[in-house]
């Protein structure tokens, strides 16, 4: 099966504009930015047959394709970064079997998170949809509810079934656990990793559909496939000693800057 990823990176995000161009310094003082560490992290995944960033901004365009990144530009319509995959997928003239959004806002995103990814969505012939999910460590689960604590917006959890497709996503912690939690414990709560792989139909479909009141209220862009009845199946990833860190706030960049000195990134 042919495999895509698709980098949506837009400069007027509603939290924190301009964010893709936000400079992330390496631990040997090397500044590189944001849609360009996401990038390096989408050139690491195994069994990958193109990578394109898909933009509507001439400063992002330009920033990629100086570093090499190849680039489609898109409407400054899309709503979210599934319509700009659909979009990218539509002026590349499709011929891909797995499509993956790698956010670009996840430059911490391992290369084992998206294989798992592809091979979980691979592995289940009826499923259209998959996101990884990762279980919280006490560490994690503590800083999304300081998060929440402080009034802003962090990761996003999600809760799924026995057949691990999905029963919702949150910006919220859930599921509610009402215990402490020491930093190396496991815990019931699942991080969401802002990553999919769809299959064409389902991607194509996706912008046809209106945004439902749960995407609105949530903002978040998979709601839409629920709110439809069309399953997400969640493939649960494992850290393998890891931290993974999504740049939602300006106060998230010492945090993925700290993560990236213990990984020893330029």
């Amino acid at each position: 099966m042919s495999v895509l990823i698709v980098i949506p990176a837009r400069y007027a995000s509603t939290r924190y504009p301009g964010k893709p161009l936000v400079a992330l310094t390496g631990p040997d003082g090397t500044a590189k930015s944001l849609i360009q560490r996401s990038w390096e992290a989408a050139q690491a995944v195994a069994g990958v047959d193109r990578v394109v960033v898909a933009t509507d901004d001439d400063r992002i365009r330009d920033a990629a394709e100086a570093f090499g990144a190849e680039v489609v530009m898109t409407s400054d319509t899309c709503a979210n970064g599934t319509e700009r995959c659909a979009e990218a997928l539509e002026r590349l003239g499709g011929g891909f079997e797995i499509i993956v959004n790698l956010q670009g806002d996840a430059p911490l995103t391992p290369a084992w998170f998206i294989e798992d990814l592809v091979a979980g969505l691979r592995a289940d012939p009826v499923a259209e949809v998959a996101t990884p999910v990762l279980r919280c460590d006490g560490e994690t689960l503590n800083a999304l509810l300081a998060d929440r604590r402080a009034g802003r917006v962090g990761g996003t959890t999600a809760v799924f079934g026995q057949d691990r497709k999905a029963l919702y996503f949150s910006k919220e912690v859930i599921p509610y656990t009402g215990q402490d939690f020491a930093d190396t414990d496991e815990t019931p709560v699942h991080h969401h990793v802002g990553v999919y792989a769809y299959r064409p139909s389902a991607l194509a479909a996706y912008p046809l559909w209106a945004a439902g009141p749960l995407e609105k209220l949530e903002g978040l862009e998979q709601l839409r496939f629920l709110e439809r009845e069309r399953p997400v199946l969640c493939v649960e990833v494992q850290a393998r000693g890891r931290q993974f860190w999504e740049l939602n706030n300006p106060e998230d960049v010492p945090r993925i800057e700290a993560i990236l000195r213990t990984m020893n990134q330029t």
